[in-house]
């Protein structure tokens, strides 16, 4: 997979208008998307149910965008090869969701995708800090997962700045992604604490021009990926 200009997008297609997924999926990919995000919620790890293989399986012959897939069940193991198979591109979980990190992620490289560890609120940095030598991409979440449309937690940007200097001294490529609240307010903030890569909701599929809302989210009001 070869990775887009710095700032990505990665529209969340949790929300899409689900009557004409196809449609939105081109769409998004026309305005200049670099990945597309996919939320995987189990009613059980969070409180909400989105979709699951099957819909990654048909949705990925319409685009040529990476799948971004972000996985908010538990246990995740039992559904890695699915998803890798269904056409994930990346596939990243929760340390909560399974009791050997370090496992999974290698089951997922096995499988031919790349993988990421997400971090919610309360999770701390520390839990990454051992599968660095394993990661292609680390998401912050900035909302408590399992809803659309929440308030951006600024306490998360300390966070963002220091994985951000975590990333740099592996002197490896990993994505930091940030995820919840993300709006043409918020963009410049990670961008400025180190994120290159920002999940857009309903900033993106609450737009009336899509294309209009994805470049205000690159250009971050003029920020740039902080890289020290």
């Amino acid at each position: 997979m070869v990775m887009p200009p710095l700032p990505r997008i990665a529209p969340s297609l949790l929300a899409a208008d689900f009557t004409r997924l196809g449609e939105e999926v081109r769409a998004v990919e026309k305005a200049g998307a670099d990945w597309l995000h996919l939320d995987i919620m189990d009613g059980h790890f969070v409180p909400n149910i989105s979709f699951g293989p099957a819909l990654v399986k048909a949705l990925r012959p319409l685009t040529a965008m990476p799948f971004d897939v972000h996985l908010m069940i538990a246990p995740a193991d039992p559904y890695l090869e699915a998803f890798a198979k269904a056409g994930a591109d990346i596939i990243s979980l929760h340390p909560e969701a399974g009791p050997h990190l370090h496992r999974s992620l290698q089951t997922i490289r096995a499988l031919g995708r790349k993988c990421g560890v997400v971090l919610n609120p309360a999770t701390p940095v520390s839990a990454v800090e051992s599968v660095m030598d394993l990661v292609d991409l680390i998401l912050v979440m900035a909302v408590n997962p399992g809803f659309g449309g929440q308030s951006f937690l600024t306490s998360q940007l300390a966070k963002i700045s220091a994985l951000r200097r975590m990333i740099d001294a592996t002197g490896r490529e990993i994505a930091l992604e940030v995820d919840g609240g993300v709006t043409t307010a918020t963009a410049p903030q990670c961008l400025e604490a180190g994120a290159d890569t920002l999940v857009a909701g309903t900033a993106v599929f609450g737009a009336d021009d899509y294309a209009g809302a994805i470049a205000a989210l690159k250009s971050g009001g003029g920020a740039k990926p902080c890289r020290t």
